[in-house]
């Protein structure tokens, strides 16, 4: 993998999470878009720990896009890819997709499928910072 300042580019973090019930908003289940974006938070913290050994704070976010609902009852992968490493600036490659999806039926109520292919609910560019005395303790 191509490196920057000794930090590994092409890095990946990947959580998976089941939307519980409790999280919908709006009708149709639908979901927030603030519930992706918190998910973000939690793999770019992941990232932060596992390059330089601080839980980093997040700076921004640019090019938010919302392409697909999010649902209660759906499973989702978040994926975290480091694509630039500055002195203490990290940018990170981060989405949300919808791997599977309640399919309820009044004769099956827990019904869910796999989908195939996934969709993509939400993709974003993010930017982290982590304190000097973190990037210097983890190399």
């Amino acid at each position: 993998m191509p490196t920057q300042n000794g930090k590994d580019v092409g890095t990946r973090v990947v959580h998976r999470r089941y939307v519980a019930y409790s999280h919908a908003h709006y009708a149709g289940n639908l979901v927030d878009g603030a519930y992706s974006l918190g998910l973000f938070g939690d793999v770019a913290t992941e990232m932060c720990i596992l390059t330089d050994g601080d839980e980093g704070l997040f700076a921004s976010y640019s090019d938010v896009q919302f392409r697909e609902p999010v649902r209660a009852g759906d499973v989702l992968e978040v994926t975290c890819d480091l694509v630039k490493v500055g002195n203490r600036s990290r940018v990170l490659e981060l989405a949300v997709t919808v791997v599977a999806r309640g399919a309820a039926t009044p004769e099956r109520p827990g019904a869910a499928e796999m989908l195939d292919p996934p969709l993509v609910a939400t993709t974003a560019t993010g930017t982290v910072v982590v304190p000097e005395r973190a990037r210097t303790d983890a190399t």
